[in-house]
């Protein structure tokens, strides 16, 4: 499986960062041994020195496809989790200074969150949740999937022209505003709706 990860996708959020906004997807990925599972704990890498919270909705892919139409792009997930891109903030910009790649500072081991996954039969609209990240029992982050730039079904229609989706890959689809450092002891709580889906800890 793979993990593709959509960059930029909530307006709010590309404005805290002072980035412009895409003309289309900022794709990139992150390896399978970035996945971290069953509410374990995030032990913070010595490599960088700042780590920020990204709360995701994520879509994980239920059959093969090769470049989707938007109007079946449905048909290809029926299951969501949410999930958290962990980035070397210090990392990122040093890297993206020079002009290079993201991975070092958003692909490393542990940079990837995930919880149980839901049937979207859950969610009268796919493009309407509300999620939200709660850090020591306080809220940082709060989006709705109706706030994306570019809704489910378009980032998986844009993707699949590059990629062939497969069952059981992932994809990140994006982080709304709040994103912010974390520290040892901090516990990470996130929620779809009312919903916890994650609860672990910064070690």
């Amino acid at each position: 499986m793979k993990i593709l990860c959509i960059g930029r996708n909530y307006v709010d959020h590309i404005k805290e960062l002072n980035n412009q906004m895409p003309a289309e997807p900022v794709i990139f990925s992150k390896p399978d041994s970035a996945l971290l599972l069953k509410n374990r704990p995030f032990f913070i890498p010595d490599f960088a020195q700042d780590f920020h919270h990204e709360v995701e909705v994520v879509v994980k892919i239920n059959r093969i496809g090769k470049n989707i139409a938007p109007e079946f792009a449905h048909r290809y997930y029926d299951e969501v989790a949410l999930g958290i891109d962990f980035t070397a903030r210090d990392l990122q910009s040093k890297l993206k200074e020079k002009g290079l790649p993201w991975e070092k500072a958003k692909a490393f081991d542990g940079s990837a969150v995930l919880s149980e996954f839901v049937s979207t039969d859950e969610f009268e609209n796919i493009q309407n949740i509300d999620f939200k990240l709660d850090v020591n029992g306080e809220t940082r982050q709060q989006g709705n999937t109706s706030l994306m730039i570019y809704p489910i079904d378009q980032i998986i229609a844009h993707v699949s022209q590059y990629f062939t989706l497969k069952i059981g890959d992932l994809i990140y689809t994006g982080t709304p505003a709040g994103v912010g450092p974390v520290k040892i002891n901090d516990r990470l709580q996130g929620y779809l709706g009312d919903k916890m889906m994650f609860d672990f800890l910064i070690k």
